[in-house]
């Protein structure tokens, strides 16, 4: 029989193996789950596995019918032979996948695999296994793919569809997943990256909160009657709960206990501030108490319902050379090149009667110096009724008719600003400049009818287009002080993705919240957690 190494399966699940021997299955599974084994052999086997027992398990255990056809594509690939047990017992990987089962809340979910006492027979020594062999394999590899569909997949992608989340989903087969651990010979040395990288970020903030949580979670912070603001030297009773509380988050890294709003305590605040979707300065008002006041049970669930959104995001997005990130909730955008971050930029969102769609696509050209047609639904609902009321309203906003529709001149006080970014979609989305400059300035910025406002176009422009030869800035400037529309076709289409994330863990591994704009988050975790 071939051997195989542990060490693909360590890479490709994380999952942590203990120093027993396939058949030792007296040890308890906590002993299993904290060892750990350098190399542990697996091995194929010979074992046949009857084609007719897998039908009948199914009638018997109706529940998990839909990891049927999946089944049959496991064993076919291993022709019908066992994949859980050798000649020795029952594989070390299955103990594994057990354990992790077990530990399935550090995964953000709270789910119950169908059949979970006939598991308890498999892998406790002391608890009797009513399961023929035949059937207690099959048993396992269903735990592993409802593990895989729960951790790896999440909602259904008809569902995430209803909810209005149209970036494409990441496709896995979980066979072929399990089938590489079990047939390379060795690791290639490379992680098989399952989730996206911030998943896992989200994962370990969900445990340092779980801690909190378990610690007490943070007192109610009191305001005063008639509370406006706490200035720096300024002394209260709040001001030391508001240290406290910013101690327990790690925003300080000492609780000096001190009423006074000190030096060491502008800092904490600055950073709570920025961590929280504020702006950084040094006052402390109502609204920042208040939001310090939400309970740990509401971040926690902000935390479980981004770590979801992870779940439906291909691994592979951070693979391309370049691509721009829209996080909506964040009103951000990061354009990336060759893994670095080229530019970040403020960003315009739609209003909650005009939300901005979440979907991807890919930037083909730039318009410069653009005009903006305007839409028919603007035209009726603000268009007609200012023309009914002023005749000079088209001259005025620079808009001129153009085969009956309107259209708004190229200029400074163009709605597009000076330079547009199309990535064609059946959504009419694109990015583009404003006129409207201060609204950048502002803490919420959701006010667009549905398109993204950049709050630094020419910079993007310029970073689109820098390791293109016909480009200078100079030119660029031109091209947007034109008067006159241009286009430009880029020789690389880059990826656009704009998505919904109110939690987000920075690459200092510190995490932010953001206000949930379009109130997704609450239908989200009734989904996830079969809430009413």
């Amino acid at each position: 029989m071939k051997r195989f190494f542990i060490l693909l399966i360590i890479i490709t699940f994380g999952f942590t193996f203990a120093n027993v021997s396939c058949n030792k299955k007296k040890e308890s599974i906590k002993q299993i789950s904290s060892a750990n084994l350098d190399v542990t052999k697996v091995y194929n086997s010979a074992i046949p596995l009857d084609s007719v027992a897998i039908v009948s398990f199914y009638n018997s255990y109706p529940e998990l019918k839909k990891y049927q056809e999946e089944t049959f594509t496991l064993y076919g690939k291993h022709n019908f032979n066992q994949v859980w047990f050798d000649k020795k017992g029952l594989v070390e990987f299955g103990y594994s996948l057990y354990s992790k089962y077990l530990d399935i809340e550090r995964e953000g979910l709270k789910v119950v695999f169908p059949y979970e006492k006939n598991l308890e027979g498999i892998f406790h020594e002391e608890i009797e296994n009513t399961l023929d062999q035949q059937s207690t394999e099959l048993m396992i590899t269903n735990l592993y793919f409802f593990y895989a569909d729960k951790v790896y997949n999440g909602l259904d992608s008809k569902v995430t569809t209803e909810i209005g989340w149209l970036l494409p989903r990441k496709q896995i087969s979980y066979v072929n997943l399990l089938d590489s651990v079990m047939t390379h010979s060795k690791s290639s040395g490379e992680d098989i990256k399952i989730q996206i990288g911030q998943y896992y970020k989200l994962r370990a903030i969900l445990e340092k909160y779980q801690k909190i949580e378990k610690g007490g979670g943070w007192k109610i912070i009191d305001l005063e009657p008639n509370f406006k603001s706490y200035k720096p030297g300024d002394s209260a009773v709040a001001i030391g709960q508001i240290r406290e509380r910013l101690y327990i988050t790690g925003d300080i890294q000492s609780n000096s206990k001190s009423n006074v709003y000190d030096p060491e305590l502008v800092a904490g605040v600055s950073r709570y501030q920025l961590r929280n979707g504020f702006k950084s300065d040094n006052l402390i008002l109502p609204k920042h108490i208040n939001e310090m006041n939400r309970p740990i049970s509401d971040r926690l669930k902000q935390i479980l319902v981004n770590m979801e959104r992870c779940r439906w995001m291909s691994p592979e997005i951070p693979n391309s050379y370049e691509y721009i990130l829209v996080n909506i909730p964040s009103y951000n955008l990061t354009f990336i090149r060759d893994g670095k971050v080229a530019l970040k930029s403020p960003v315009v969102v739609g209003k909650t009667m005009n939300k901005t769609v979440i979907f991807s696509g890919k930037m083909s050209y730039i318009v410069f110096s653009p005009y903006w047609y305007v839409p028919t639904s603007i035209i009726n609902k603000e268009v007609k009724p200012g023309m009914a009321k002023n005749k000079n309203y088209l001259a005025q906003h620079n808009m001129e008719w153009n085969n009956g529709n309107v259209r708004q001149k190229p200029g400074i006080k163009n709605s597009l600003g000076l330079v547009k970014f199309i990535f064609p979609n059946s959504n009419s989305i694109y990015l583009h400049d404003t006129p409207s400059k201060s609204l950048f300035g502002n803490e919420t910025r959701a006010y667009s009818h549905g398109c993204v406002r950049v709050g630094k176009p020419r910079d993007l422009a310029i970073n689109i287009l820098k390791e293109d030869k016909n480009w200078t800035p100079k030119k660029i400037d031109a091209a947007m002080n034109a008067g006159k529309e241009s286009s430009y076709v880029l020789k690389n289409k880059i990826p656009v993705y704009i998505g919904y994330f109110t939690a987000w863990v920075n690459d200092n591994g510190e995490i932010n919240f953001y206000d949930d704009v379009y109130d997704r988050d609450d239908r989200l975790a009734k989904l996830i957690f079969n809430e009413k």
